[in-house]
């Protein structure tokens, strides 16, 4: 690992070195390649510093301990190698964070897909819910959200709600959200007081660019088609909504958001592409089977794992086994409680797999 430290550490020097030249000002790519390189370094570069100062304060005490006869001075030196070990051993903690592979989707856009399941339309209000609450969530992120596709049930519930979430590390949060959420609750429409279960599906896929994906537009059809939605409104009266088929795999996407039928037919192009990806991504995690398992339920949409209960106020994350009693709150949007705790256990579990992967090495 210091090896790697130490190496990261003279590229991040040479960087340094490269951006005060003007050759290197004067050329743009080049300029923002080398300032990208650097913000990336930048924040391990800085600790590892901190823990060669830190070790070498180690040094400094033991050697004032070994020479020095002074009794009080001697007391200091203690005390300050007591500080420093107890902050060598949080630093080297914070660097094997630091030097966990990043995942290269972080930064990117999603595209969120919410689909009823069992429940009728108990499980289409509970999706409803739930758009609403990852649409509080991003705009307490000041993200923004752009509706792609809705079809509702007529009694404020989503069958089917995809929309995309734009915003700087929008995937590296919201990536642990795929899978079966399930409601336990008491439906409006029950007369009796029975509790009753409701599911919904949610996927997070990263926005594809065009370059993550080669789509080739003669595996397209699309169809247009008389969107649908409250009687009067004018995007009813002209042939708007898009129908796209992928004829390789057979997925088909309906966009009907926009009043423009090119508009619809770029969004629909969008949520392909980042299902294609996705399907690639899934792939390669396949082939990585040890990589797969150290990952805290990132993709699977058949893995139930997490449970609403309203008559007890409590929010499940089974694949945690966190439980908060503040399921207003969350359905309010504030989930960095969850999330936070999440990205802990998908770290921790990379951290085990890091340490074993080098033991194994060594």
């Amino acid at each position: 690992m210091f090896d790697k430290l130490e190496d990261l550490l003279i590229r991040y020097q040479e960087i340094q070195d490269e951006l005060n030249q003007s050759s290197v000002v004067s050329d743009q790519e080049r300029f923002r390649r080398l300032m990208k390189e650097q913000s990336e370094l930048g924040p391990i570069a800085e600790k590892y510093q901190e823990y060669k100062a830190t070790k070498n304060a180690i040094e400094e005490s033991l050697a004032i301990l070994d020479e020095e006869n002074d009794e009080e001075m001697r007391e200091l030196a203690k005390e300050e190698l007591s500080d420093c070990r107890a902050r060598l051993e949080t630093i080297e903690g914070e660097l094997k964070l630091l030097l966990l592979p990043k995942d290269p989707n972080d930064e990117k856009n999603v595209i969120v897909e919410i689909r009823a399941g069992a429940g009728g339309d108990e499980a289409a209000l509970f999706a409803a819910e739930l758009f609403r609450m990852y649409s509080k969530y991003a705009e307490t992120n000041r993200w923004k959200i752009d509706m792609m596709n809705l079809n509702e049930n007529g009694l404020g519930g989503f069958k089917e709600v995809i929309f995309m979430i734009e915003g700087r590390g929008a995937y590296s949060r919201l990536k642990y959200e795929s899978g079966v959420h399930r409601v336990q609750r008491i439906p409006v429409t029950e007369s009796g007081g029975r509790i009753h279960t409701s599911t919904a599906t949610v996927a997070i896929m990263p926005e594809a660019e065009e370059v993550d994906v080669k789509l080739d537009l003669n595996d397209c059809k699309f169809d247009v088609f008389r969107a649908s939605g409250n009687g009067g409104q004018c995007v009813n009266t002209t042939d708007s909504a898009v129908r796209l088929t992928h004829i390789p795999t057979g997925i088909v996407i309906s966009c009907q958001d926009e009043k423009s039928q090119l508009k619809n037919r770029d969004k629909a192009l969008k949520v392909l592409r980042s299902r294609l990806y996705e399907m690639e991504l899934e792939k390669a995690h396949d082939a990585e089977a040890a990589a797969r398992k150290s990952q805290v339920g990132t993709g699977d949409r058949s893995e139930k794992i997490r449970t609403y209960n309203f008559p007890q106020g409590r929010v499940t994350d089974h694949r945690i086994k966190l439980t908060t009693h503040r399921i207003d709150e969350v359905m309010g949007g504030d989930l960095n409680e969850i999330i936070d705790s999440l990205i802990a256990a998908d770290q921790a579990a990379k951290l085990t797999k890091m340490n074993e992967d080098t033991s194994v090495s060594a």
